[in-house]
């Protein structure tokens, strides 16, 4: 918005109000430059004969002095004025009301209201449909200008995607150097899309090449360009790319451009005639007959499957560069570039923590150092050790711990036989994960959890792990089972039943890890339906392959759940080991837990707080220990 032009408006309409206020009543015009006297004063002055002419305008009287001295005042109703005025000899002369008041002028007041409002009316109608938008600039592009000199960021700041940074880095080295490329007859491209999952780095990467261009960037939301009228997402596209053709070359970029291009169409994600203007207009813009030459478009989003096919052709977005979530080595940058905000300890291995990151993305381990910076902080510690590390780890996977929570007796116990029962399932299935920690302390939404970490980043999964999964997560409602009763298993397996059920859901129906069914999608129509084009789509399936797919589902959880009571069945006896030192210790790591079921070794840290083995008692007998907090 043009703030200069608006105030100037504003100043327009006040002049105009005050104007219509002065010729409302234009006979006090007249009356300004007089000395006022009270009536009875007047009547006075006549009674004298002091008074030699006056002039009566409806209850106003203007006159003049013997001394030349002129006069106002304004009289009441009083009777046998104009006599009186006779007999004294003053010269008497009577003036219409109307006579001040020119009659076009008149009519033009008695109608300002009305062709305020209409000018009023006019001049948004303008704004919203015109191009360069004028004084309220609603049709005007959003675009910023980066001109970043503190804060600016470069591709050394960017770490974990490489390949991505290579495709963007060429671009900058084309708007650097474009005879290098067009002496093979190589032509500039003209839009690259990053796409990827949320928190990989695809705003980061463009602010890099906003650093290292060395040309105008412009950057804008594609939520910028649609707001409160219409028409005017369409005036905005072609202003922002007038701006990059007065500072070509250069780069925009568009972040989220899923809100103004999603697929056309009378489904899901089309149908608004708004944002189909903004997208047919953009779609002008970077290909139509007016070519623009030097103006190279970076968009960013995490939805690509909603983009409308014509946005995603060559000659508009030529390039599509993925940004995934790092690998280890591209973790370990990562956390490199992070690292060197904060003070940190020389003990601390960042390739031991990119290790047991599996599946973070550049924001995730953006947020962990931070974390550990901050916890460090609320210890009153000059670095950053290696234990702050782990624990903001914790944080980050696993959610707060909620010490203060109230919990009888009995819930501990059952929690703790609840994650005990998860510890042993996991042991003694061959393709689990490694525990990485096993815990009664109420974190995040749970009351416990064991966290398990992979080894090493996988892209894919087996159907022996799949089914060593759902066994897992079958362990803890086994265990309460085999140690309260059916009467006293709770809801706490809620969640692990809902994992296990996605799980097998997903072999069956999307995967082919059916032996029964054999190798066919089923569950086309089970995508999220934001993600879909159409939200009614048909069901491929009849219903005796639904009830087939469904006994499926069925057998494979059930299965989890045998493997995982025949496991516990036989390894109660570590059941009850790992459920004690749960109950006193809180919180055991993968390794404590297989020292204490393989070796009967208790951590070093924690031999004070060390489980007798009640062999003659009953298992349950034998845990009336008050928990100890072990900090």
């Amino acid at each position: 918005m043009n703030f200069k032009n608006l105030a100037m408006w504003i100043i327009i309409v006040v002049l105009t109000i005050g104007l219509y206020n002065m010729f409302k009543n234009p006979q006090n015009i007249n009356l300004k430059n007089s000395d006022k006297i009270i009536f009875s004063e007047f009547l006075n002055e006549v009674e004298n004969g002091r008074v030699m002419e006056v002039q009566i305008q409806g209850n106003n009287i203007k006159g003049t002095m013997a001394d030349g001295n002129i006069f106002t005042t304004y009289s009441a109703n009083y009777p046998n004025l104009i006599e009186k005025l006779s007999e004294k000899g003053v010269s008497i002369s009577a003036v219409p009301i109307e006579d001040k008041m020119p009659s076009l002028l008149g009519v033009l007041l008695s109608w300002f209201p009305m062709l305020l409002l209409i000018a009023v009316w006019i001049f948004f109608m303008r704004q919203m449909q015109g191009g360069k938008g004028g004084a309220m600039g609603f049709g005007r592009s959003k675009a910023k200008m980066m001109n970043e000199v503190k804060g600016k960021v470069t591709f050394n700041d960017v770490a974990g995607v490489e390949e991505a940074k290579e495709e963007v880095e060429e671009v900058v080295e084309f708007l650097r150097d474009p005879k290098k490329f067009s002496r093979l007859g190589g032509k500039i491209p003209r839009g690259c899309l990053l796409v990827g999952p949320p928190g990989t780095g695809k705003t980061l990467l463009a602010r890099a090449i906003a650093g290292e261009a060395g040309v105008p960037f412009f950057t804008i939301s594609g939520s910028d360009f649609v707001e409160m009228f219409v028409g005017v997402g369409a005036s905005r596209v072609r202003d922002m790319f007038e701006q990059g053709k007065k500072h070509s070359p250069c780069i925009i970029f568009i972040d989220e451009i899923d809100a103004v291009g999603r697929s056309r169409g009378a489904g899901l994600g089309g149908g608004n005639d708004e944002r189909e203007q903004t997208l047919n207009q953009l779609l002008v813009e970077m290909d139509g007959f007016d070519t623009n030459e030097g103006v190279i478009i970076i968009a960013a989003t995490n939805r690509p499957d909603v983009l409308d096919p014509a946005l995603l052709r060559p000659g508009r977005f030529d390039r599509q560069v993925v940004v995934s979530n790092p690998d280890i080595i591209g973790r370990e940058k990562i956390l490199k570039v992070h690292a060197k905000k904060i003070s940190m300890s020389p003990d601390v291995n960042l390739r031991t923590v990119a290790r047991g990151t599996p599946g973070f993305s550049g924001a995730d381990l953006a947020n962990l150092v931070n974390e550990a910076a901050l916890l460090a902080a609320r210890k009153n510690r000059r670095i950053v050790t290696g234990q702050e590390f782990e624990e903001a780890k914790d944080k980050v996977m696993m959610g707060a711990e909620r010490r203060s929570m109230v919990m009888t007796e009995e819930e501990k116990k059952l929690t703790a036989y609840h994650e005990a029962g998860h510890a042993i399932v996991t042991l003694n299935e061959k393709a689990a994960y490694p525990i990485h920690k096993a815990t009664i302390i109420p974190r995040g939404r749970a009351l416990g959890m064991v966290m398990q970490l992979p080894e090493r980043d996988e892209v894919s999964q087996t159907r022996e792990q799949l089914h060593a999964q759902m066994a897992i997560a079958m362990g803890g409602r086994v265990a309460e089972e085999i140690i309260f009763g059916d009467d006293k298993v709770t809801t706490g397996a809620a969640s692990d039943i809902e994992q296990a059920t996605k799980r097998a859901r997903a072999m069956v129906m999307r995967a082919g890890l059916s032996k029964e069914l054999g190798p066919i999608l089923y569950g086309e129509n089970e995508e999220e339906v934001f993600l879909g084009r159409s939200v009614a789509r048909q069901q491929n399936m009849s219903e005796e392959t639904a009830k087939k797919v469904d006994a499926e589902i069925k057998k494979f959880v059930e299965q989890g759940y045998e493997r995982a009571k025949k496991v516990l069945n036989d390894k109660i006896e570590d059941l009850h080991k790992v459920a004690k030192a749960l109950l006193v210790y809180e919180t055991l790591t993968g390794n404590e837990i297989e020292d204490l079921i393989n070796k009967n070794i208790y951590p070093p840290s924690k031999e004070d707080l060390k489980v007798e083995d009640d062999k003659s008692g009953s298992a349950l007998g034998s845990i009336g220990l008050k928990p100890k907090i072990v900090h």
